[in-house]
């Protein structure tokens, strides 16, 4: 299954698009009214941003694991960032499935722990993967950011 080069793209975008659904989906079901009652910085984009943004961020990490997967077939490479994709796609049911803002912080820490580590692997293997990561590098630490300020103010 993962051994045809572009069967394993579409598995890899299809599993990493189905996280993203399930964070979709539990947003809009339990994102308001909590959302909007609750304190938020100044700083905070506009919620049509998180759609065009994430939907790039979630291309941009499928290409780079399936490039790192293309040249050098590891599965230890895969299985990492399928358990990232799951802590990725869980903080929406943290954040607003369940309304736990510290622990969503932790979760994001986490998140951004295997960020780092997928883009050491990548920067040894495949530059563009490495190049890829970044600007989800960046979103997320502007996440952890916001997620801290909310914690704060809330």
């Amino acid at each position: 299954m993962f051994n045809n080069k572009y069967l394993s793209l579409i598995i890899i975008v299809l599993i990493t698009f189905l996280a993203s659904a399930i964070g979709g989906v539990v947003t809009s079901i339990f994102k308001e009214p909590w959302y909007s009652q609750i304190s938020q910085p100044a700083y905070s984009p506009p919620s049509w941003v998180f759609g065009p943004v994430w939907t790039t961020l979630y291309i941009f990490m499928s290409i780079a694991i399936w490039l790192n997967w293309i040249k050098i077939k590891d599965t230890k490479n895969l299985k990492i960032y399928f358990i990232h994709i799951f802590f990725n796609s869980i903080w929406s049911i943290i954040f607003f499935g369940f309304h736990q803002i510290f622990l969503a912080l932790l979760n994001l820490l986490i998140i951004l722990f295997f960020i780092l580590w997928l883009m050491k692997i990548y920067y040894k293997t495949n530059k563009l993967s490495f190049l890829l990561m970044t600007p989800y590098l960046l979103w997320s630490s502007y996440a952890l950011l916001l997620n801290a300020s909310i914690f704060y103010l809330n």
